[in-house]
C-alpha cells in the first residue's frame, strides 16, 4: 500500500474477559493480523490496555493509539465506553479517524547508530584510538581481558590490532578500518570469540580523527563459582566485587542492549510511552554496570597492601583524553569542557589509567550536577607547592558547603544529589574511591569553592 488510507471509524464489542466479541471489518481484520480471532481474546495490545484500563476505573476513556498489523502502522482515536454487569461488563470500543499507513523504514544513517548504540551498550571492551589506529586509552569490564588492558598500559601508543589475534585476517597491519569494522579476533586470557567495531570520529568518516573501538563477546562469560561465605575473606563487598560482579555483568549488559532494541523500534513501529519505557530500563541496567564497577573498584582499592604503578603521567594530556571520552555526554547538557595547561608542564608520578579514572568522575560529576548549557574547566598546573603537580576540575554548579565537603568523599555518600532534578546519585562510591586512589599513588582529593562559583575538585600528586 503506498499512501495513507482513512476511514470514518471502526467499533468492536467486548466482553468481562477481555474477549473481541464482534468488530466492524477493519477491526476485525487487524485483530486477525494480531493473532487473534473473532469471536476471541482481544489480541491487539495497544487496544488491550486501553480496554482493561478503562475497565479498573469504570470511566471511559479517550486516547490516541497506534498498533503495527505486521505490514503498516494503524492509527486513530480510540473511545472505550465500560459497560455495566447488566450488559455484560465489557466495553464498547469505537475507532475514530482509522488510518493505515505504510511504515517508514529509518534511514540507513538512523539505522546504524542504532546498532552503534546497542554495540555499546553490551561491549566488555572499549578503546579510543588516534587516526592512525593507535591506543589512546582502553578499559576493560571483563575479568578476562585484564592481560588485555594490562598489556595496552604496558605500550601505550601501539596500534591495537598488535594486541589481538584477528580471525582470518592475514594482511599486514593496520588496514583499513572498514575492512577491520565487523571482524572476530582472539585475545591471551579470553577463550571467548570477540567482534571487533570501528566506530569513526569526526565530521568526515572518510578522513576520521579517531576511532572508537568496542570488542563485544559472541560467548558469555563462564565464570567460576563464588566463594563459600565460610571462607575468611568472604565479606559482602567481597563476594560482591570477585563474584558477583563479573556474574553479573552479562546479563545486565543484555538487559541494556534488549531494551535499547526496543526503544529504537529496531522490532518495528512501537508507541511512544512503551519506547519511552524500554529508554528508563537501559538507563537503569547502565547505573547498574555502573555500580557493579563501582563495587569491584572498592574491593580492590581496599585490599590490604594495595598499590599503583608509578610512571610519568602529564596531567594536561590525561585531562584531555579524560575530556574527549566524556565529549558525546557534556553535548547532551550542552556543557562546554574547556582543559587549561601545556603539555609536558605539569608531569606527576602516578598511574596514568587511575588518573584518568579520577578525572573521569570528577568531569562526569561535574557535568551531571552542574547547570545545564554551563562550563566546565579543568586545569593542569605545574606547580602546587614544593615537588607536586596538581590538576583542577571546577563547574559553575552551587558549589558545596563546608558541612558537605567534610563528608563528600565519605563512602556511599551522594549529599542528596539521587533526588536532584531526578538525576540518579550514583552508587556514592565514585569520589572515594577517587581520594582513596589519589592516596595510593601519594597524593590528595580535595574540594573547595570555584573562584566564580560552584565546586572546585584538586587532585595533588607527587611531581616526577
Amino acid at each position: 500500500m503506498d499512501a495513507t488510507h482513512s476511514l470514518l471509524g471502526a467499533y468492536g464489542l467486548t466482553d468481562a474477559q477481555h474477549r473481541l466479541l464482534s468488530a466492524d471489518a477493519p477491526l476485525a481484520e487487524l485483530q486477525e493480523r494480531c493473532g487473534g480471532d473473532l469471536p476471541g481474546t482481544l489480541a491487539i495490545p495497544e487496544l488491550l490496555a486501553l480496554v482493561q484500563q478503562a475497565r479498573a476505573m469504570g470511566l471511559r476513556i479517550a486516547r490516541a493509539f497506534s498498533a503495527f498489523d505486521g505490514d503498516a502502522e494503524v492509527s486513530g482515536f480510540a473511545r472505550i465506553h465500560p459497560l455495566g454487569e447488566a450488559e455484560g461488563g465489557g466495553c464498547e470500543v469505537l475507532v475514530e479517524n482509522w488510518q493505515r499507513s505504510p511504515v517508514t523504514p529509518p534511514s540507513s544513517r538512523d539505522f546504524a547508530e542504532r546498532l552503534d548504540a546497542i554495540d555499546r551498550a553490551t561491549a566488555e571492551v572499549t578503546a579510543r584510538l588516534d587516526a592512525r589506529q593507535r591506543l589512546q586509552v582502553l578499559s576493560a569490564r571483563a575479568a578476562d581481558a585484564a592481560a588485555l588492558q594490562a598489556a595496552a598500559l604496558a605500550a601505550p601508543g601501539q596500534v591495537w590490532s598488535e594486541l589481538v589475534e584477528l580471525t582470518g585476517i592475514a594482511h599486514q597491519q593496520p588496514l583499513h578500518w572498514r575492512l577491520l569494522d565487523g571482524a572476530s579476533c582472539r585475545f591471551a586470557g579470553s577463550q571467548r570469540h570477540w567482534r571487533v567495531r570501528l566506530i569513526p570520529l569526526g565530521p568526515d568518516p572518510q578522513a576520521p580523527a579517531g576511532f572508537e573501538l568496542l570488542l563485544i563477546a559472541e560467548e558469555p562469560l563462564d565464570e567460576s563459582a563464588p566463594p563459600s561465605p565460610e571462607t575468611p575473606d568472604a565479606s559482602p563487598a567481597r563476594l560482591v566485587g570477585t563474584a558477583l560482579t563479573p556474574v553479573l555483568r552479562q546479563p545486565v549488559a543484555r538487559i541494556i542492549a534488549n531494551a535499547e532494541t526496543i526503544r529504537a523500534r529496531l522490532a518495528g513501529p512501537l508507541r511512544e510511552e512503551y519506547s519511552d519505557y524500554a529508554g528508563t530500563i537501559a538507563s537503569a541496567g547502565q547505573h547498574l554496570a555502573a555500580m557493579l564497577d563501582d563495587l569491584a573498584d572498592l574491593e580492590v582499592v581496599e585490599t590490604p597492601g594495595f598499590t599503583t604503578a608509578k610512571e610519568p603521567v602529564d596531567l594536561a594530556d590525561a585531562a584531555r583524553r579524560a575530556a574527549g571520552i566524556l565529549g558525546v555526554r557534556a553535548q547532551n547538557r550542552e556543557t562546554v569542557l574547556v582543559v587549561e595547561g601545556e603539555r609536558g608542564a605539569a608531569v606527576a608520578t602516578a598511574e596514568f589509567r587511575r588518573v584518568l579514572q579520577i578525572l573521569i568522575n570528577l568531569i562526569g560529576n561535574a557535568i551531571a550536577y552542574a547547570p545545564a548549557a554551563s562550563t566546565v574547566t579543568i586545569t593542569a598546573l605545574a606547580s602546587h607547592g614544593e615537588g607536586r603537580v596538581a590538576v583542577t576540575v571546577a563547574d559553575e554548579g552551587p558549589g558545596v558547603t563546608p558541612e558537605q565537603a567534610e563528608r563528600i568523599f565519605d563512602k556511599f555518600e551522594r549529599l542528596g544529589r539521587d533526588s536532584d532534578g531526578g538525576r540518579d546519585g550514583g552508587s556514592g562510591l565514585g569520589l572515594y574511591i577517587s581520594r582513596r586512589l589519589a592516596e595510593a599513588m601519594g597524593g590528595t582529593l580535595t574540594v573547595g569553592a570555584a573562584p566564580g562559583g560552584g565546586a572546585l575538585f584538586t587532585l595533588e600528586l607527587p611531581s616526577n
